[in-house]
């Protein structure tokens, strides 16, 4: 039969709802949902206000959610005021149903059962969507953990985020799948545990959670049956998101499904997301935010004070006797002009008219955009010492001179962080202050934003700062009313642990067209 009712989709360690977005945004020709969202789980309290709010907004038919929302999120009205209102208390109901706070492998498995049996009711046909934390998978969570003394090790091997996927696997035991939707860090394709792969031990238990019941794992890029582990590897740039991106994306087809699909073996391109050209850049998906600076810290902060650090950055240009000094300098002295006129931090709203790029995809722009809004919400800048102040300016000044990066090697002596020696040897983290380049993706938004800015320099030198909360949401393709809850380092851990919405929509059209292809029989 054709899938005429709303698909149910479960999704677990949700974050602040990034796959969430992405599949609830699937409307068939009438508008109607081809998705819906019957529960989320996050077990961070702030992610999960954030995932609890959008549940709400998402309530409403688009356009159609009530100006107490708009108000909430320009900072107008208080939460306990927004959720009391008449016009949404309804919905926020609804959405406490959806959206759960717990903890997948601490909460008793019965409580989280009986929330998904009760949403799932007698359908049979339904997607669990989700990823488990990443931290002991990623090149730097494993950096971390490991150390080099025995007891490091140790913690890295008896970390419990390594087996968090069991927590997948058992609501797939349970209550078997349609399809699943599994996403993770690319470094799990490589990290092991006890010397045995982790991915392969992994792709094992999904392939049989359990007797009698066997899933196809594919990938949603790569056609084949024979793939390697980077086959399942989606790069997002390459599929209209702007940021370098990289995850692993499994997508499990439950065997039965699979024998009622023969399109899989006739015709499986049609299963696979689609390359966008050209790619997005940094400078397009920024546009129509409203140029700012930074402030400043462990200082009276104030625009001329800034304006006066600004200025000394040139003072550590003298004895750098470097071709590109004639090039670079240049830039700065202008970039100072232009931070004259930049006198705003920025605020959690902006008041203003939002127009992006001409040259922005349509696509893009209808998604992220919302007149509504009335302006733009979290974009206020961090505060920066004088120190790194010059250290932004310098290398974005590079940056838009050479159209790349500088690494600490490319730094003026007098720039380099903690007395380091400029011998290029004795140098760590070479990249430790990383510019976005305007006319390229980004490089991948991570948790790690939440800590400081120094990878995170955006392109402009006059404004001479780290990307905004706003700023770090739109490289990850969240509408520009989508509210983050929480103090703003909160905010930035959020998007960056994050799933791009756009891509998860990208993601969730394969699913549904594949659905809609088997269920037809």
């Amino acid at each position: 039969m054709t899938v005429q009712n709303a698909i149910p989709v479960i999704d677990l360690f949700a974050g602040p709802g990034g796959l969430c977005e992405g599949f609830s945004s699937v409307n068939d020709d009438e508008g109607n949902s081809r998705f819906s969202v019957k529960v989320s789980i996050e077990k961070d309290p702030v992610a999960h206000r954030t995932l609890h709010l959008r549940a709400l907004f998402r309530k409403f038919p688009k356009g159609k959610a009530p100006d107490i929302y708009y108000e909430y999120i320009r900072g107008s009205v208080k939460r306990e005021e927004f959720l009391a209102h008449p016009e949404i208390k309804e919905a926020a109901e609804e959405a406490d149903q959806e959206a759960r706070c717990a903890e997948l492998g601490l909460t008793p498995p019965e409580v989280v059962d009986g929330w998904i049996r009760a949403a799932l009711g007698q359908q049979k046909n339904w997607v669990l969507i989700g990823g488990p934390p990443c931290q002991a998978y990623s090149l730097a969570g494993r950096s971390r953990l490991r150390g080099k003394s025995p007891k490091d090790l140790k913690a890295f091997e008896s970390d419990k985020r390594h087996f968090l996927y069991t927590e997948y696997l058992r609501i797939i035991q349970q209550f078997e799948p349609s399809v699943f939707v599994m996403e993770n860090v690319k470094g799990m394709l490589n990290s092991t545990h006890g010397g045995s792969s982790i991915f392969e031990r992994i792709m094992g238990d999904l392939r049989e959670p359990k007797e009698g019941l066997t899933y196809e794992i594919r990938s949603l890029v790569v056609d084949g049956d024979e793939l390697e582990p980077r086959d399942y590897v989606i790069q997002s740039e390459n599929f209209g998101i702007p940021q370098c991106r990289h995850r692993v994306i499994l997508f499990g087809i439950r065997s039965d499904v699979v024998k009622k699909t023969p399109q899989l073996t006739h015709n499986p391109r049609m299963f696979l997301l689609r390359k966008a050209f050209p790619k997005i850049d940094v400078e397009t998906a920024l546009s129509g935010m409203p140029p700012i600076r930074s402030r400043i810290s462990k200082e009276e902060d104030s625009h001329k004070k800034w304006l006066t650090a600004l200025r000394k950055t040139t003072a550590n240009f003298v004895r750098w006797h470097v071709p590109i000094r004639k090039t670079i300098l240049p830039i700065v002295k202008a970039s100072i002009e232009t931070a004259k006129s930049y006198e705003s931090a920025g605020a959690k709203f902006i008041p203003t008219k939002v127009i992006v790029a001409p040259n922005m995809p349509k696509e893009l722009k209808n998604w992220l955009l919302d007149e509504r809004v009335g302006g733009v919400i979290q974009h206020e800048s961090r505060s920066h010492m004088f120190s790194d102040l010059h250290r932004y300016m310098f290398a974005s000044s590079f940056a838009q001179a050479l159209n790349y990066a500088p690494t600490l090697r490319n730094f003026p002596p007098k720039l380099l962080p903690d007395h380091l020696n400029v011998d290029a040897e004795s140098i760590p983290f070479v990249d430790r202050f990383r510019v976005q380049i305007k006319n390229a993706p980004a490089s991948t938004v991570v948790a790690h934003i939440q800590k400081d800015g120094h990878y995170y320099i955006h392109h402009d030198p006059a404004q001479c700062r780290s990307l905004t909360v706003r700023e770090a949401a739109r490289l990850q393709t969240f509408p520009d009313n989508y509210f983050f809850e929480g103090n703003r380092t909160q905010q930035y851990g959020q998007v960056g642990n994050a799933v791009p919405p756009l891509l998860a929509r990208k993601i969730a059209k394969v699913i549904f067209k594949f659905l809609n292809t088997s269920l037809q029989k």
